[in-house]
């Protein structure tokens, strides 16, 4: 099973120390859903796991979707009469409004008022703005400096370029014994936002690695995407169609670094093996499960009534629902490696069930076969069985061929790497065999 070789507890510690100066490196980088900003983080990505990268083309449809013409901000500031920058990009890439067009103005403070940004509920934090498929622009700034504003003139620059271009994204694929596949999603496109979504990317780096690393080769084949959100995920949809009936669970990752407690969305049907998963290994923890709502990152698109992929989100606090979302305020002093290294064991142990999860057969139905002569139970009798022998019998008596290993420990009421180790020991023994397709068809959990 992965999980012994995945992330055990000191590994987990070292990986988020890794996961955290990725964060570092990545959180002075002006990203957007296009440009040079997203291709130098792909670049620091690719330092640490292979990556297949993918340009798509300005104006390529996405279904109801094109991929917008690339963005690239080189400097944006508003000058006083004397020079002095009042708002500066240089200063925090928040500053600017994302996809703002290029400007070159002198502006009285009357003009400008329709083009700032702030929150007067949170006067010292910059809010995180966009305006990806209206052209305009705008800069955001700290409310407290918003007021500070004299009437003018300011010599207002956004030293910008929004031409025809690419939007990039990119694949990091963990070949398996089967081509039945995990997606891992995460998106690209916020700058200097840590949580939002550093977190989200330096985790999933982090699992991949593991994953390219473990010394046995993972039953299934996990596909890591990292892409800006939307019209990345529907740029990718669009462009892997053929391959999508393959795909048998998938996680969209985010905002997993706060101090908040995990949570999990369902995917759109609610019953799939990544659910069932989820709520297995979340049992008995102080995560949250969550239903389904078409609201939310790039689990709706993946959930789209013309897809249905059995896609779940894992975040901490969920978008929306923190003060620091989508503000200055959401930087490196949010994050708590303590968290991410608690996110990559709940993932390892995530993984190792979905990936160790499979249908068995009982070689020998009728009746119990002899487990001691195979010395897989104990030679005195008149006791109860123990934990092993316990698993062992739930195994055999549900290994009916209509059963997966999950669907046993629902059942059972076990952990699943006890019944996963009980069947690995009865396939040994060869009372048991694995069906050649073991995600076929998902039992939807414990018979009454």
């Amino acid at each position: 099973m992965l999980l012994d070789a995945l992330l055990p507890d000191d590994a987990a510690s070292a990986s988020a120390a890794d996961a955290w100066t990725l964060i570092e490196a990545l959180y002075p980088l002006c990203r957007s859903l296009t440009g040079d900003g997203v291709r130098q983080t792909l670049d620091r990505i690719g330092e640490r796991i292979p990556l297949i990268r993918t340009e798509v083309p300005s104006g390529t449809p996405a279904f109801d979707w094109e991929i917008p013409r690339e963005w690239n901000l080189r400097d944006a500031w508003i000058a006083d009469a004397e020079g002095r920058r009042a708002v500066d990009f240089r200063a925090h890439s928040l500053h600017v409004m994302g996809y703002s067009v290029p400007v070159r103005r002198t502006m009285t403070l009357e003009e400008l008022q329709p083009h700032l940004h702030s929150l007067p509920d949170q006067p010292d934090w910059i809010p995180y703005r966009t305006s990806y498929y209206r052209e305009q622009w705008g800069f955001c700034l700290r409310h407290r400096d918003r007021e500070r504003l004299g009437p003018g003139p300011y010599e207002v620059v956004i030293d910008a370029t929004l031409a025809p271009g690419h939007l990039s994204y990119a694949e990091s694929v963990v070949p398996g014994q089967s081509t039945d596949e995990v997606l891992v999603y995460t998106h690209t496109c916020h700058p200097a936002l840590a949580n939002d979504n550093l977190s989200g990317i330096a985790v999933a780096v982090e699992l991949a690695r593991a994953l390219h690393q473990a010394p046995t080769k993972p039953r299934l084949t996990w596909r890591f995407i990292f892409g800006p959100g939307t019209i990345g995920s529907l740029a990718w949809l669009s462009r892997n169609e053929e391959r999508l009936g393959r795909v048998r669970a998938g996680l969209v990752l985010g905002l997993l670094g706060d101090p908040g407690v995990l949570h999990y969305k369902h995917s759109r049907r609610g019953d799939t093996l990544t659910d069932r998963a989820a709520a297995h290994v979340l049992r008995g923890t102080d995560a949250r499960l969550l239903e389904f709502e078409p609201y939310g990152y790039d689990e709706r698109q993946f959930c789209s009534p013309g897809f249905d992929l059995p896609m779940g989100r894992l975040t901490r606090s969920p978008n929306s629902t923190y003060p620091e979302y989508h503000t200055s305020a959401d930087d490196l002093s949010l994050i708590r490696p303590a968290q991410l290294a608690k996110a990559l064991q709940t993932l390892a142990r995530l993984a190792s069930v979905l990936d160790a999860n499979r249908t068995p057969l009982n070689l020998s139905p009728k009746g119990e076969p002899r487990l001691g002569k195979r010395g897989l139970y104990g030679s005195v009798g008149g006791g109860a069985p123990g934990a092993f022998e316990h698993a062992l019998l739930w195994v055999l008596n549900q290994a009916d061929g209509t059963r997966n290993l999950l669907a046993i420990a629902e059942r059972a009421r076990l952990p699943f790497e006890q019944v996963e180790q009980a069947a690995a020991a009865l396939e040994h023994a060869g009372l048991l065999r694995t069906l050649d397709r073991p995600h076929e068809s998902e039992p939807k959990g414990p018979s009454p």
